[in-house]
C-alpha cells in the first residue's frame, strides 16, 4: 500500500492506498477540526481529482461544514481564499509533483497557512481515533460554488507590484503549466501584467506532458520554446502551482533555487526585515539578505516549518529553494503567482542592475523608484549578478528507519565539518555544505550539496551518496 500520512497532509496512489473510504475519513477529520465551519475546497488538474473531490465533499458535509468549492485552482489560491472568506479551514486536493497515479489532500488552517505541528498532530489524533463529530440529517452541510475563484489571489498580488512599469515592457513569456491547475488563472494574471504569453500544457486535465517536477531535466521543451520565440522569460509551474522554476531569455534553466533569490533581491530592497529559508536552500539567499541588510534565518525543511519560523521572527519574506516563495502580504503559502510578478517587476525596474538613487528606495506598488532599465537589463544579466554557486540535489530509496544510520556514517566520514542535526544532518565547511534528510512526502532520502563550482558540488554529493548507500544496505 502506497500512502503517506503526516502532519503536512496525505498523499497516496489511487487504488493502492488512497481509496474513497479513507478520503471520507480524512475529510471528516478536517470538518471536525473546523468545528463544522466553512471549508474552502480546491484541486489541481489530476484526472482522479473528481473522485477525490466527491469523497471529500461527502465527509465535510457529514460534519456540518459549508463547502466553498473553488474547482480547479492553485494551492496558494486556496490559502488566500480561506482568509478572504474567513473560513475555518481549507483543503487542496493535490499530490504536488508526484507521478500521475498519486493524489492527496493538503489542509490549511483558518489563517490560510499549512497546519503547524500542533494543528497537524490534532488532526491526526482525530483521524486515527476516528473521533469524528458527525451531525444529524437536519444539520448537514452544504456546497457553494465560487465563481472566478482566483480573483482575490490575483488582486492581492497585483496590489504589491508596479503594474504600469511591468505593462510598459510588454514582456514575452512562455508559460509551462504542464496540464496542472496553473492553466486556469495564471494566464489571467500575466494578461493583467500586459504580457504576451505562449502557453504549454494549458489544459488542466492532469495529463502531464513531462515528469511534473520542474527541474532542468524535465523542462527541455520550455527552454527550446523560449529560444525559438525570443521570449524574455520562461516560467514552469508544478501541478498545483505553488512552485516556480525559471528559464532566462537565452533558454537557460536558471532553476528553482534562483526563483527565491531573485524575488528576495527585489522585495528586500524595498521591504526591510527578517528573511527565512529552510536548511536545504542555497546560500545565495543568505548573500542576498546581507546585501540588503536584512536578518537571515534558517528553519527545518518543510513549508510548515518555514512558516512557523517566519511567524517567530516576524519575517517579511521567506520560502524554500524548490521554487517556493512565501510572502505574508499574499499568504503564508508557497506562491508561483507572486514569484512571477516579482521577477517581472524586477526586470521592469532593472533590479540588481541599476543602483537605486540615494534619495530613496525603489517603490513597489507605485510609479517611482529606480526608473526604467537599460536595454541590457535581461534576466540572464540579473541572475548572473548574484553570487554564483552550484547546488546538486539527488535522492535514493531508503527506509525511514535507516536514515539515522546514514547520518551517523556521514558524520563519521566528514569529521572536519560543522554538523547540525535535527532535520536529518547538515554538514558545513567555509565554502560548501551537504545535507541528508528523509523526505516528508516520499519514501526516499534526499542528498543535497552546494559548492562554488559544479565539479566540487558533484564530487561532494556523489561521495555522500556512496556513504549513504553503504550505511543503509
Amino acid at each position: 500500500m502506497q500512502r503517506i500520512l503526516s502532519i503536512s497532509g496525505l498523499r497516496g496512489v489511487i487504488g493502492d492506498g488512497l481509496d474513497p473510504q479513507f478520503l471520507v475519513e480524512f475529510a471528516m477529520a478536517i470538518g471536525t477540526l473546523a468545528k463544522g465551519g466553512a471549508v474552502v475546497l480546491s484541486r489541481d488538474g489530476r484526472s482522479t481529482g473528481e473522485m477525490v473531490r466527491h469523497a471529500v465533499i461527502s465527509g465535510l458535509i457529514a460534519t456540518g461544514c459549508k463547502v466553498l468549492d473553488a474547482g480547479i485552482a492553485t494551492t496558494p489560491t486556496c490559502g488566500v481564499l480561506v482568509r478572504h472568506h474567513n473560513a475555518a479551514a481549507g483543503l487542496q486536493i493535490t499530490a504536488s509533483h508526484n507521478p500521475i497515479q498519486w493524489n492527496g489532500l493538503k489542509p490549511f488552517s483558518r489563517d490560510g497557512a499549512v497546519l503547524n505541528a500542533a494543528q497537524g498532530e490534532g488532526l491526526l489524533r482525530i483521524l486515527n481515533g476516528k473521533s469524528f463529530n458527525l451531525v444529524g440529517w437536519e444539520k448537514l452541510g452544504s456546497v457553494e460554488v465560487l465563481d472566478n475563484a482566483a480573483a482575490p489571489h490575483i488582486e492581492r498580488v497585483l496590489s504589491l507590484v508596479d503594474v504600469a512599469a511591468i505593462r510598459s515592457r510588454r514582456f514575452k513569456v512562455v508559460l509551462d503549466c504542464n496540464h496542472g491547475s496553473g492553466g486556469v488563472a495564471t494566464p489571467q494574471l500575466l494578461d493583467a501584467l500586459g504580457c504576451e504569453v505562449t502557453i504549454l500544457g494549458g489544459t488542466p486535465d492532469g495529463r502531464f506532458e513531462h515528469v511534473p517536477e520542474p527541474i532542468a531535466a524535465n523542462l527541455t521543451e520550455l527552454c527550446e520554446a523560449v529560444k525559438q520565440l525570443a521570449a524574455d522569460v520562461g516560467f514552469a509551474q508544478d501541478p498545483d502551482a505553488d512552485r516556480l522554476a525559471i528559464v532566462d531569455e537565452r533558454g537557460r534553466y536558471i532553476g528553482e533555487e534562483l526563483t527565491l533569490a531573485l524575488c528576495a533581491d527585489f522585495v528586500l530592497a524595498t521591504r526591510k526585515g527578517p528573511f527565512v529559508v529552510n536548511g536545504s536552500t542555497s546560500r545565495v539567499t543568505a548573500d542576498v539578505a546581507a546585501k540588503h541588510g536584512c536578518p537571515f534565518f534558517r528553519s527545518h525543511v518543510g513549508e510548515a516549518n518555514v512558516v512557523t519560523k517566519m511567524n517567530e521572527v516576524g519575517a517579511v519574506f521567506g520560502g524554500e529553494g524548490n521554487g517556493g516563495v512565501i510572502d505574508p502580504q499574499v499568504g503564508f503559502v508557497r506562491d508561483s503567482f507572486a514569484s512571477m510578478a516579482y521577477v517581472l517587476n524586477g526586470l521592469a525596474l532593472g533590479a540588481g542592475l541599476l543602483t537605486p538613487p540615494p534619495s530613496g528606495r525603489p517603490s513597489v506598488g507605485g510609479s517611482g523608484g529606480v526608473g526604467r532599465p537599460a536595454p541590457s537589463a535581461t534576466l540572464s544579466a540579473w541572475a548572473d549578478s548574484l553570487p554564483q554557486y552550484t547546488i546538486i540535489k539527488d535522492k535514493l530509496e531508503c527506509p525511514r528507519e535507516r536514515v539515522g544510520a546514514a547520518c551517523a556514517a556521514l558524520r563519521s566520514a566528514f569529521g572536519d565539518a560543522t554538523a547540525q542535526e535535527g532535520d536529518g544532518l547538515r554538514l558545513d565547511w567555509p565554502d560548501r555544505w551537504v545535507q541528508v534528510r528523509a523526505s516528508n512526502t516520499e519514501p526516499i532520502i534526499r542528498v543535497i550539496a552546494e559548492a562554488p563550482s559544479s565539479d566540487a558540488a558533484k564530487t561532494l554529493c556523489s561521495r555522500a551518496i556512496e556513504i549513504v548507500k553503504q550505511a543503509v544496505q
